[in-house]
């Protein structure tokens, strides 16, 4: 039996991470198997490379291929050798922060990352995306009362805005495969969202 694939997506600050756990033991308590993985990283060797996208000056240019190369080796190693086990892989954070990222807060060539995702993983995509959509100045908020500050979170708000943009517009162009969730909501009423989105796949 062919696995599930549900990626959590979302500005930082957005809250999604804390929502997985969650989303975990609710599948686990239905009977699946369930692997928690996220990008960049997942691999001893994706994790090596996110330290360098998360803290390495760079060009947009070499941040895109060196996130893509991480991409590669965790679905090689890791999410389509689960799927194929028939789990359920949740992973924070797939393709879609790619197109946020680099092509919404970069301006990155979004043509470009959409051949470098056809080489990559072309053949997989997401049964649901998960979007922690959230205003960015609240984003930003929560992102200083919480922690130090990577490389990108250091970026001014309109680089979010440009990214939050850029997930709306793949949400556009794939919207049956996307759940917006207001992420302003305290966590409770973010978390009957989600329930909500996975009930109405029955899952």
């Amino acid at each position: 039996m062919a696995g599930r694939f549900i990626t959590f997506e979302g500005i930082d600050g957005a809250g999604k991470s804390t929502h997985i756990d969650a989303v975990a033991a609710r599948l686990r308590s239905a009977g699946a198997k369930v692997l928690c993985t996220r990008e960049p990283g997942g691999t001893v060797l994706a994790e090596r490379l996110r330290e360098l996208i998360l803290h390495a000056p760079m060009d947009p240019l070499t941040e895109a291929l060196i996130v893509f190369a991480a991409r590669r080796d965790h679905v090689l190693q890791v999410i389509e050798p689960a799927l194929a086990r028939g789990e359920t892989v949740l992973c924070d954070r797939f393709t879609d922060a790619t197109f946020a990222y680099q092509g919404g807060g970069r301006g990155f060539d979004t043509a470009v990352l959409a051949e470098l995702e056809r080489w990559v993983h072309g053949h997989l995509q997401p049964d649901l995306t998960i979007w922690f959509d959230l205003d960015t100045e609240v984003a930003a908020a929560r992102r200083a009362a919480a922690r130090a500050p990577d490389r990108f979170e250091k970026q001014d708000l309109d680089f979010f805005d440009r990214v939050r943009a850029g997930y709306q517009a793949r949400m556009d162009a794939a919207p049956q495969r996307f759940v917006r969730i207001d992420a302003a909501q305290p966590r409770e009423a973010v978390s009957k969202q989600i329930v909500v989105a996975l009930e109405a796949r029955r899952w």
